[in-house]
């Protein structure tokens, strides 16, 4: 990848489904999230369609003067059809063999190409960077395919929020922390 990018993972929501809003807590780290990156040139904003996402970024959007662009790419991916109490064993076996989709779910690997093009597109044209805002479970698939990092690890390791950095070489530095 030849773009800047900053890559978003969402504020604390109040649920999974697509239109759980953030909590108080969330609309609080949305206004910190906005504090620290409204000082870099960014120049395009892109987002999972997921309400929380969007809400998100919307406090740096409205910033920034510019325009949340929705790519239905950017959404959480889905692990199965069914919710499972052994969700989380069925994550990490599914970043262990990225072919694996249970049954309703979409595979590691699926997942990472959409998103993948999801970033590319987003950087495509873009004369700064780019911020990208998404989910855990696909941004630590888009982690692994970018720098090599162990998936279930990487997701683990998440906050809420979450910002990596992607340089014009490639390399990947994450620069959030949960106590600034």
């Amino acid at each position: 990848m030849t773009a800047e990018l900053y890559l978003i993972r969402h504020c604390r929501a109040a649920g999974q489904e697509p239109e759980a809003p953030l909590t108080a807590e969330g609309r609080d780290q949305a206004l910190r999230l906005r504090d620290r990156l409204a000082g870099l040139p960014i120049v395009r904003i892109v987002s999972s369609p997921f309400r929380r996402a969007g809400d998100s970024v919307a406090p740096l959007a409205e910033r920034l003067g510019l325009t949340v662009r929705i790519d239905d790419r950017l959404a959480e991916r889905v692990l199965a059809g069914e919710p499972a109490e052994d969700w989380r064993d069925r994550l990490r076996r599914s970043f262990a063999d990225p072919a694996l989709a249970w049954p309703g779910g979409e595979s590691g690997a699926a997942a990472t190409r959409r998103g993948l093009a999801a970033l590319a597109d987003a950087a495509a044209g873009a004369d700064g960077p780019a911020a990208v805002v998404s989910h855990g479970n696909l941004l630590a698939l888009l982690l692994h395919s970018l720098d090599g990092r162990d998936g279930f690890a990487a997701w683990a390791a998440l906050s809420n929020p979450d910002v990596f950095h992607i340089d014009p070489a490639g390399t990947v530095r994450r620069c959030w922390k949960d106590d600034d």
